[in-house]
């Protein structure tokens, strides 16, 4: 994940971290990783 960023959280693929983000939503990322918790 990329920083600096306030109420969004942008993500990068590892394998390519200067490649281009997508941003989630901080409300939306924190129900996917609960989701991913269960």
């Amino acid at each position: 994940m990329a920083d600096g960023f306030r109420g969004v959280v942008p993500v990068r693929d590892s394998k390519a971290p200067e490649g281009p983000e997508l941003c989630f939503g901080d409300g939306s990322w924190a129900v996917f990783i609960g989701e991913l918790k269960g």
